[in-house]
């Protein structure tokens, strides 16, 4: 007889595990939950999450509470008489009244190994740290953000050529892995879910527009794992020269060993603008104004010119 699980979850990188879980034998999707449609962009054109467009296309029932909170969405849960529920980012805490539905709780496929970088945002903050490696966690959730103990890990190194863009699509494919590998022996009793060290915690805090801007008194090693790890969003931006009202974002660049002061032109030439640090520099290459598109920094000259000593803030 087949489990019924549920899933949980709202963006692309959920994808790849709901399609694994669907092509496990023994287990039956009854539900897919997700975030409800949006507007998003500038036209405020209404969207559905990505995991909803899959569900859909795999001919799944589709659910999108507002919130998990409340007697009506405890019922519906209730209703589907569930053996399991799997999540992978889903976009809410679930309330241990939720977590209670289930015969066998909840496994959450969290993008770190777990206890280090719990969170929203475990992805960059791995980039941002330097790791040199991360991974996926099946997890047996509670109600506490990332707390709960572990089933099992799965770890790739980080590339240093890695964006969040690279590094996401990797972790989607690990989540879809891990769960083929260990959900069955997590239900068979194969595997005990071990409590995390508290000791060895941290904690990824959401990334907002505001993490993207520089201070160039950090590293250039430390500026430039922030461009990777903010790419595509919010991306890395810094105050024009004597125009403090605009800025204006770095899309390419690489750590030189030249010394200059933070902040401060020290090199201009065609093949960019090299940028004081706090230990070596930058060499900026791609750059893009605002509302304006991304330029190699020698078309981005002869439109805004600088000098040498002109300070970025």
């Amino acid at each position: 007889m087949s489990l019924r699980v549920a899933y949980m979850g709202t963006p692309q990188i959920a994808c790849p595990s709901l399609e694994a879980l669907t092509q496990i034998d023994g287990y039956d999707v009854v539900g897919v939950f997700t975030q409800p449609d949006r507007p998003t962009g500038r036209g405020k054109k209404i969207q559905s999450s990505a995991i909803k467009h899959l569900a859909q296309s795999l001919g799944l029932n589709i659910f999108q509470p507002i919130s998990l909170k409340g007697s009506a969405i405890e019922q519906t849960i209730r209703s589907l008489d569930l053996d399991l529920i799997v999540v992978m980012a889903y976009g809410r805490i679930l309330p241990q009244k939720i977590l209670d539905l289930s015969k066998f709780g909840a496994l959450n496929i969290h993008a770190s190994i777990l206890p280090r970088h719990r969170g929203a945002a475990p992805i960059q903050w791995a980039i941002i740290e330097g790791d040199n490696e991360t991974g996926v966690s099946l997890m047996k959730m509670d109600a506490g953000m990332d707390t709960g103990d572990v089933v099992s890990t799965m770890a790739i190194p980080i590339e240093e050529t890695d964006s969040t863009v690279e590094l996401t699509k990797k972790i989607s494919q690990l989540g879809a892995s891990i769960l083929a590998r260990d959900i069955s022996k997590y239900i068979s009793g194969k595997l005990i879910p071990q409590r995390q060290n508290e000791s060895l915690a941290t904690y990824a805090s959401k990334i907002d527009k505001e993490n993207g801007l520089i201070d160039w008194t950090m590293s250039a090693g430390r500026i430039h794992r922030r461009l990777r790890a903010f790419n595509p969003w919010p991306s890395i931006y810094t105050h024009l020269p004597n125009d403090s009202n605009h800025t204006i974002k770095i899309a390419c660049a690489e750590v030189v060993d030249l010394k200059g002061n933070p902040g401060s032109v020290i090199h201009l030439g065609k093949n960019g603008i090299v940028i004081g640090c706090g230990k070596k520099s930058l060499l900026v290459t791609q750059v893009q104004r605002q509302g304006a598109k991304q330029l190699p920094v020698s078309e981005f000259l002869n439109g805004y010119p600088l000098a040498i000593g002109d300070i970025f803030g």
